[in-house]
């Protein structure tokens, strides 16, 4: 079994800035999985933190647009679709905008940005500033929540730097460092085993302005975006055996993120922003049972492959749904 991954209140104050969020978050770690830690993390925010532990977190992030060196490495890199798309005008649009949200509202303009142009977030905020302050209190909250989870997914997936040497001798490592690092790959299973032609690591900035796989949800039995339902998306580990029909072991994938579609139906940001995204089979499963649940597909799980002449092209897998049927294109 998995050693379990223990949290610190510190920890914790990097992913959310309420510090009744990250001290029960840390009372209730260690965290047998991910998963665990975002069901904890919901109920918590969801349930145990107040309006004034809401407002602390909204407090702890810079306005949308912001440059300041002050801002944090996670709030400049969601931001970053925004920052890259954002033209002289938009920028100043934007900035006089979050005045005027603050004005209204006492608090920050939430949203998670990852993957959104300064264009969307724009539309957005005009769209929520129309709202009654015990909706957009509501709404912010939802945001905070997004924003928490996919900081939380990228905690989990950090890598430990381990010294070389200790004060116990140049030869042995930090007996709490190895065990992060065993607890980790315990998390995130085997790494997958090298492919011939799989797409150099991208290190530094990115060409693009959005990840390389993205989705949205659209309730066709309704007409409008689906809200609310939690994605999932993954990747085949093993290169020497591709998943296929006759294959019924399904412990091969690997997790790469997990968001929940917003109200426009579109999902946070569910990998890295990389120039080119490694060949092979990706998976990406909706919790439709949850948003439907008196429909006929508890979920749904699309399997699709990227060819290594693919690695710089935009993959948007979307979900068309309704409570009997289900459909998906590749889209744009």
């Amino acid at each position: 079994m998995a050693a379990p991954l223990p949290l610190s209140a510190e920890d914790m104050l990097r992913v959310n800035g309420s510090r009744r969020f990250a001290a029960a978050m840390a009372a209730a770690s260690p965290f047998a999985s991910l998963a665990d830690a975002l069901l904890a993390a919901r109920r918590i925010w969801l349930d145990e933190v107040d309006v004034n532990g809401w407002l602390e977190a909204f407090a702890a992030h810079p306005a949308i647009g912001t440059t300041s060196p002050s801002v944090s490495k996670w709030s400049k890199e969601e931001q970053s679709a925004a920052l890259s798309t954002a033209t002289d005008s938009t920028a100043q649009e934007l900035a006089e905008w979050n005045a005027r949200y603050r004005e209204k509202f006492g608090f920050v303009f939430m949203i998670c940005a990852s993957g959104r142009t300064a264009a969307e977030v724009l539309a957005e905020l005009k769209r929520r500033y129309t709202n009654r302050p015990i909706v957009e209190l509501e709404a912010a909250a939802q945001e905070e929540l997004k924003i928490t989870e996919l900081r939380l997914t990228k905690l989990f997936s950090l890598e430990p730097t381990v010294p070389s040497t200790t004060i116990e001798g140049p030869t042995v490592q930090s007996d709490k460092a190895a065990d992060r690092i065993r607890i980790i790959g315990a998390h995130l299973g085997a790494q997958p085993q090298p492919c011939a032609n799989k797409a150099p690591e991208i290190t530094g900035s990115s060409n693009r302005s959005r990840p390389p796989i993205t989705t949205h949800v659209l309730d066709i039995a309704r007409g409008s975006p689906a809200s609310g339902i939690e994605v999932h998306l993954e990747m085949w580990k093993d290169c020497s055996a591709p998943p296929s029909f006759n294959n019924k072991d399904f412990s091969g994938w690997e997790t790469l993120g997990y968001s929940v579609t917003n109200n426009d139906g579109r999902s946070g940001q569910l990998m890295d922003i990389v120039d080119n995204i490694a060949p092979g089979f990706y998976r990406i499963s909706f919790n439709t049972g949850k948003y439907a649940p008196a429909g006929f597909f508890p979920y749904v799980s699309i399997i699709f492959e990227i060819k290594e002449n693919q690695a710089a092209e935009h993959f948007h897998v979307p979900l068309l749904h309704s409570p009997f049927s289900f459909t998906t294109y590749r889209g744009s």
